[in-house]
């Protein structure tokens, strides 16, 4: 049994690993900002503890990152899962600043953040394992999907350096890359798709044509409980793979036509993928 804090907990990919984490006997540590989807957790499922705190929020993090510690008899956490995190869609001359920075302070620095708190501990303990969820899109970039996308290459960068940092000191760290997954998370960037529709009109035929392409692809999408499996699985193994995609196809695919082929090619393939002119 180990002890595992997950971030993003009260929804989700979040939701479904704690659920399924404690199932298996881990004492997990469900960390979120939605009060009445914490205290659900904390009172419908045993070996779980509601956590509250958000990310984008120093003092908010040290008060939970204490709490957990001080549960733990004073050491850090087994395991800290990184799964916080949301997406903000659009064209990029009409995203606003302030979108910008709260994308970043959630998805990248939240999760800087996060880990700060905990890796110490590890550290001196020469022992620990890091689980970033990071996403396909941390590889491969769709248009209009700037701001999300790039927090998460951000994300993968982050832990490709961290791996290299903490393995010497015995703390691994292992990302998990998701491809679209139906949850509510899917129906909030096709919100956002419909919103920029009426807004933007200079990019109105893109944008149509692209929430018809992201519907499909969602609407095709793998059950969260599939993606939480990949979580257990990086929290179990002795040996955990560095880097998993979820599920391995298309996913693997995408990334492939990414990295292999010439980007003349790899444009004109997403151009026939999306349909987009």
């Amino acid at each position: 049994m180990s002890s595992i804090v997950i971030t993003g907990a009260t929804a989700g990919i979040g939701r479904a690993a704690a659920i399924l984490l404690a199932s298996k006997q881990h004492k997990v540590f469900a960390a979120g900002r939605d009060k009445n989807a914490l205290a659900e957790l904390d009172a419908g499922y045993e070996n779980i503890t509601a956590l509250e705190m958000d990310v984008t929020d120093g003092d908010s993090v040290t008060a939970a990152a204490n709490k957990v510690i001080e549960a733990l008899n004073g050491n850090a956490p087994d395991i800290l899962v990184n799964n916080a995190g949301y997406a903000v869609v659009g064209p990029l001359e009409a995203v606003s600043d302030d979108e910008w920075e709260r994308q970043f302070k959630t998805n990248v620095l939240g999760l800087v953040r996060v880990t700060r708190a905990f890796v110490t501990g590890m550290r001196e303990r020469r022992r620990g394992r890091i689980v970033n969820v990071s996403s396909v899109a941390g590889r491969v970039t769709l248009p209009f999907f700037g701001p999300y996308n790039s927090t998460k290459h951000a994300v993968e960068s982050i832990s490709d350096s961290l791996r290299h940092e903490l393995r010497p000191h015995g703390v691994e760290v292992v990302v998990i890359e998701p491809g679209a997954v139906k949850t509510r998370f899917g129906s909030l960037e096709q919100e956002q798709i419909a919103h920029w529709i009426e807004n933007a009109p200079a990019y109105a035929e893109q944008l149509r044509i692209l929430k018809s392409f992201h519907h499909d692809l969602h609407g095709k999408g793998a059950d969260p409980i599939t993606v939480a499996g990949s979580i257990v699985a990086a929290c179990e193994r002795h040996d955990p793979t560095p880097r998993s995609v979820v599920p391995f196809l298309p996913g693997s695919a995408f990334i492939a036509i990414k990295a292999l082929l010439p980007t003349r090619v790899s444009d004109w393939i997403v151009k026939k993928l999306t349909g987009l002119p």
